[in-house]
């Protein structure tokens, strides 16, 4: 059952919930008796008046609250409330790990998580990302699941593990479309994040809501894509795309991305089809087509997941080129540029030198 409780539960607050559902029960309030009905297996077949007359303790409002709030008992809950007061608190990140390579020191340096309640926030010199989570302090490892609501990967999840040892944190995740790790660990192509964290203050952080959830506009249905204009043509422009690219800058809506991570990224063309990578995560995956007759080249992207279409420019010079992509369903560039505002991603990569040897 899917766990319902405030955003902020405390054990105390749930406790006086139990002790006045009990009394509104002796009393013959209504609600109060249909929440004993449809909770507690006891009161399942008793009618209104059995119910009131029951002797029920607060044992079993207690229990009837845990049901009520997903869990199989009160101990469950009891539990569930005591780990996420626990990990409540501003956490400084030590080391982060993606798909077996360190992230670089002033990435992991700059970046931190807030965690208040079932909300969190985490903040890094790359992004801001805002959600909500929730534990199974039952599993061996413990169980985290993550819904980013506002930044980057708003609308995803992450489903990972971790283990809590005084002010240590250890989170294994899986990224974004990647399994839930069974082991502390993470290895080259695994698509799951290790990381290190100690708490820097277990105060109730400020501003934590977990993001604001924006309700979908209604649209008109995207335009039915044909496929087949998308099947692999030999050009040689295609062909001066192949191989493995490595990024000089990325640009996307106005922020640039930190240096040190350029290291950990990758752009790879092969036939028609690219992938753009970064830190173990899948950026891009599209197929490619190109138009030379217009200036700047025209580039279209058939996004492999989803069928979306974006649209872009291009340039290629030696062993650089560059790309502006603009949002899905926006026009193409006409320009190289992203400004903040403009949803758009601009980006320049140099072939990788072909390895010694």
């Amino acid at each position: 059952m899917k766990k319902s409780l405030p955003a902020r539960p405390h054990l105390d607050h749930l406790r006086t919930q139990a002790k006045q559902l009990l009394r509104d029960a002796r009393a013959g309030d209504a609600a109060a008796i249909r929440t004993f009905v449809e909770h507690l297996p006891a009161a399942k077949a008793m009618t209104p008046d059995q119910v009131r007359d029951a002797g029920f303790r607060l044992a079993d409002a207690q229990s009837a609250v845990a049901r009520k709030s997903g869990f199989a008992a009160w101990p469950g809950l009891a539990r569930h409330v005591e780990q996420l007061r626990a990990l409540e608190g501003e956490w400084r990140f030590v080391t982060l790990e993606i798909d077996g390579a360190p992230m670089p020191a002033p990435m992991v340096g700059g970046s931190r998580l807030l965690i208040d309640g079932d909300r969190f926030r985490t903040e890094s010199p790359q992004a801001r990302y805002e959600g909500v989570f929730t534990i199974d302090v039952d599993a061996d490892p413990a169980r985290i699941d993550m819904e980013f609501v506002e930044g980057p990967e708003a609308g995803n999840w992450s489903y990972g593990i971790y283990r809590l040892e005084d002010d240590d944190l250890l989170l294994c995740l899986g990224l974004t479309g990647a399994p839930r790790p069974d082991r502390f660990a993470t290895k080259p192509g695994s698509g799951h994040a290790l990381e290190r964290l100690r708490r820097a203050s277990a105060a109730r952080p400020e501003a934590v809501t977990g993001g604001v959830r924006t309700p979908a506009a209604p649209t008109a249905p995207p335009p039915a894509v044909d496929e087949s204009a998308f099947a692999t043509v030999d050009t040689p422009l295609l062909r001066r795309l192949q191989g493995e690219w490595l990024p000089v800058t990325l640009v996307s809506n106005g922020v640039p991305l930190a240096e040190p991570m350029l290291a950990f990224g990758s752009r790879t063309m092969i036939g028609n089809e690219t992938k753009v990578v970064f830190g173990g995560q899948v950026m891009v995956h599209a197929k490619v087509r190109c138009d030379q007759s217009q200036t700047p080249i025209a580039v279209d992207y058939l996004n492999i997941r989803g069928g979306s279409v974006t649209l872009g420019i291009m340039e290629l010079r030696d062993d650089l080129v560059r790309f502006c992509m603009a949002p899905a369903g926006a026009p193409r560039p006409s320009e190289f540029s992203a400004d903040g505002g403009s949803g758009r991603t601009l980006s320049e990569w140099r072939r990788k030198p072909p390895t010694a040897g």
